[in-house]
């Protein structure tokens, strides 16, 4: 019996992020992959009252960020109910407010990074119970080698963040990096696309979680120095963690296309 033959590897398919023909092309994806991400924290459950934010560059006016309207459960929120605030919070377009205190941190990371679209940060169960210790994560995992040399520890707390100046110091921190841990506060990951930034902050909150178990079974072995870089070098461009969100944004969309509206 003769064997089968193989399909053409080109004529395979796999997703890559699309190419825009316009702006007004790429805003609506943009906003359609931010109220899918919104979406995805709720159901893991990393809303916490009003806390917690993902916010996207506008493509044409990039000094302005698409943002979730302040108290909107994340589960409910649609296309349209996303709000267009400038670098100082004002609104620009919508009828929700947003939330000042968080928008100072996100506004002051995306001027600090004008390669980032997405920046997130909820705060997410695992994420804060390990920022309450005041380190990094371990690279113990093969996921968490994603971010070996690749995240920054923000060591202090002030409250609130309600003044750009802490903003701008937090962005320091971050640097070029696409994750910073908020002593006693939590998570904060950015992206070259929502997708990116949104599956780099579902990724360091296991990898929170997992760290913390594994202390709590006994002692964990740290991959070596090499091996971690290596497994960055594979693993922890924005294009994979892009590739690796597509199974949630497909899920979410189609079990919920109302967020579409």
């Amino acid at each position: 019996m003769q064997a089968p033959t193989p399909i053409p590897v080109e004529r395979l398919q796999f997703a890559m992020p699309p190419v825009h023909d316009s702006v007004e092309d790429e805003r609506r994806h943009r906003k359609e992959r931010l109220a899918g991400a919104l979406r995805i924290f709720g159901r893991l459950g990393y809303e916490d009252g009003v806390s917690g934010h993902i916010t996207a560059r506008d493509p044409e006016h990039t000094d302005c960020f698409w943002v979730n309207p302040f108290g909107m459960p994340f589960k409910h929120i649609t296309v349209g109910d996303l709000v267009l605030a400038n670098a100082d919070g004002q609104v620009v377009e919508g009828r929700h407010h947003v939330n000042q205190a968080a928008f100072t941190v996100h506004a002051q990371a995306h001027l600090a990074r004008p390669d980032v679209v997405a920046v997130a940060h909820c705060h997410s169960l695992h994420g804060r119970a390990l920022s309450t210790l005041g380190e990094l994560l371990d690279p113990i995992t093969q996921e968490a080698c994603a971010f070996y040399e690749s995240h920054a520890l923000y060591d202090n707390y002030t409250g609130v963040v309600v003044d750009a100046e802490e903003g701008r110091s937090i962005a320091t921190t971050l640097g070029g990096n696409k994750a910073v841990i908020l002593r006693n506060h939590g998570l904060l990951t950015v992206g070259d696309s929502v997708d990116a930034a949104a599956w780099w902050f579902i990724s360091l909150e296991r990898s929170c979680q997992v760290q913390l178990s594994a202390r709590a079974a006994g002692r964990p072995v740290l991959i070596g120095h090499q091996q971690a870089v290596l497994t960055r070098e594979q693993l922890g461009s924005d294009l994979v963690a892009w590739i690796n969100y597509q199974s949630l944004w497909q899920d979410v969309s189609r079990s919920e296309p109302d967020l579409l509206t």
